[in-house]
């Protein structure tokens, strides 16, 4: 503002130099042609009077007048015949007049001659510069006609002009300094409440919302201030509510559990959340890479690119390995603004466990029915035998009543571990808490399944456990669980292999480990080895009498008890590791 603020003042200073220049240029022009001219016509009549009186022959005597009149009107003087012969000129010897130029093309003696005066402004062939000539035709005392011709220089007028332009261009210069300094100091306090409002524009501009103008009453700069102050307040409370909102999407991003996609329609993705890293096993960013990038899954590239087609809802479920396999429902929903379609957004829920539950739900129904209709399968044939006549015959009506009190009492265990599990999932049942000693506990196991070790010719080694600290628990439950773990190494355990138990502590954990030498388990069971019913070699485990609830009953204890329960196993033996709170 300051540089058009003087730049305008500059542009009038300079118009009214050249008006003036125009003006005076226009007095000067017609001061030379009209009110000089004049003036020397009425100086050329009086020297014509003179010259009429004093000059009887013009040869002799027009010579001797030009050099006086010349000398008293300060002006060049000449006297020509009427055939154009210069007879005297007062700027010219006497001797020399007859090399001058005849003088009848000259305008101004043209129009003497014609019209009875004339005047004109020309360059002088004699003297070498600008003159103005005024000339009268005149009577000698002879009756002779002639013309007498005053001449004026001009080059007074050119440097008088030249002067005034130097003046002008000198006063111009300095009404322009003065211009531009007065412009500048008044245009600096003219525009520095603008300059302050400018500084604060710029200080939101990079994000200094809270910046206000102190406000001058009574000036539109005040005006312009007060408007400032209100868009910025108003900005300010409009991104302190997006902020807001921000965070609080950003909250609601982080704690869902499913996992969220945002994408525009070339499929590039714009939002993640996240679960959805979770989901996929993402690491790096995601933001601005292309869906099929991410993943090459044929039904979730099919998903969208139906979504971006039909504009419409799309729920499906998906199966990924990633790297793990995992059961995924997706819901599509086209993203619309002003109706157009900008993107779309996928909600990723993870269902893994409840196809999983839903399997485990089949899997225990098909397996109680199967389990319990074997035995009662096996009581109805024996017992409807001995209805039928076996009675009669003692010896196979003995070995009868024995297969049928066997499989009442493998029914009676089965009916016994699954009420078990129940009570334990439904935590209706309730658990002491005391100091418990590995080692005597141990060893009380051991001796309950002592027939059993000694039959399989099996060795047991619990020194491992004789230096361990307590741990906090129920000694019955912990009983059980001890009891599940020796009888499945047992039972998986060839003749003269060994058993030994072991314990580490770690701050408030102690973790015991029981270790055989059996068949171990099949990597592809690991996951699987604490579900209900689950075996690795069903054939021997119904032929040892086991339920297949047993390790499933030792989870559910160790997690009652706030403990953890895992499996090791390479091929060759299995360790199993149960982790106790410190007593």
């Amino acid at each position: 503002m300051r540089s058009k603020v003087i730049a305008i003042q500059l542009m009038i200073v300079l118009l009214l130099g050249a008006v003036i220049y125009g003006y005076v240029g226009h007095l000067l022009k017609r001061y030379q042609t009209t009110e000089m001219a004049q003036h020397l016509l009425q100086e050329a009549g009086v020297a014509r009077i003179v010259a009429a009186r004093e000059i009887r022959d013009l040869r002799r005597d027009a010579p001797a007048l030009v050099e006086t009149l010349g000398r008293e009107l300060k002006q060049r003087v000449t006297v020509i015949a009427w055939n154009g012969d210069v007879m005297g000129d007062s700027e010219v010897p006497a001797k020399k007049l007859a090399e001058l130029d005849n003088h009848l093309d000259r305008p101004e003696i043209r129009d003497a001659m014609a019209k009875g005066n004339g005047s004109s402004i020309r360059y002088s062939e004699t003297v070498h510069r600008d003159m103005l000539y005024a000339a009268l035709p005149f009577k000698t005392a002879a009756g002779q006609d002639a013309v007498l011709r005053v001449a004026l220089s001009l080059s007074s007028i050119k440097e008088a002009k030249d002067q005034f332009n130097a003046v002008l261009i000198w006063s111009l210069f300095l009404a322009g300094a003065t211009v531009v300094f007065f412009s500048s100091l008044l245009a600096s306090v003219s525009t520095k409440s603008l300059h302050t409002v400018a500084a604060m524009a710029a200080k939101i501009d990079k994000g200094e919302i809270g910046t206000r103008l102190p406000v001058a009453s009574g000036s539109e700069v005040g005006e312009l201030a007060r408007v400032f102050n209100n868009m910025a307040q108003k900005t300010e409370e409009q991104l302190e509510r997006l902020a807001a909102e921000k965070n609080r999407l950003d909250t609601i991003l982080h704690g869902m559990g499913e996992g969220i996609m945002v994408a525009d329609p070339q499929g590039v993705i714009t939002l993640v959340n996240p679960a959805f890293r979770d989901l996929f096993a993402l690491h790096d960013d995601v933001e601005g890479k292309q869906l099929i990038d991410i993943s090459r899954h044929p039904g979730l590239q099919d998903s969208f690119r139906g979504v971006i087609g039909s504009g419409q809802e799309r729920v499906e479920e998906l199966q990924l390995h990633t790297p793990k396999e995992k059961t995924v429902l997706t819901h599509w929903v086209p993203l619309l603004e002003n109706g157009a379609l900008s993107g779309v957004v996928a909600v990723f829920h993870d269902i893994s466990d409840i196809r999983q539950l839903e399997k485990i739900r089949r899997d225990f129904v098909a397996n109680v029915s199967h389990e319990l209709r074997t035995p009662v399968t096996i009581i109805k044939g024996y017992a409807e035998t001995l209805l039928g006549g076996a009675l009669e015959n003692p010896e196979q009506a003995a070995r009868f009543v024995n297969i049928v009190y066997s499989h009442a009492d493998r029914l009676a265990s089965l009916i016994g571990d699954l009420l078990t599990l129940s009570q334990l999932e439904s935590g209706t049942i309730a658990l002491e808490s005391r100091s418990v000693s590995l080692h005597d506990m141990a060893e009380h196991v051991v001796a309950l399944l002592e027939q059993k070790i000694r039959e399989r010719g099996i060795s047991v080694d619990i020194s491992g456990l004789s230096r361990a600290p307590a741990v906090l628990g129920d000694p019955g439950r912990l009983e059980q669980v001890l009891v599940n773990l020796v009888d499945n190494a047992v039972k998986y355990t060839a003749a003269g292999g060994s058993i030994t138990f072991s314990a580490s502590a770690e701050g408030d954990r102690v973790t015991v480990a029981v270790k055989d030498t059996g068949i171990g388990i099949p990597a592809r069971d690991l996951p699987r080895i604490f579900e209900r019913f689950y075996r690795v070699d069903t054939a021997r485990s119904r032929e040892e009498g086991g339920t297949g609830l047993g390790l499933s009953i030792v989870k559910h204890i160790v997690q009652l008890l706030g403990g953890t329960v895992s499996v090791e196993s390479s091929g060759q033996g299995s360790t199993f590791f149960v982790t106790l709170k410190k007593a």
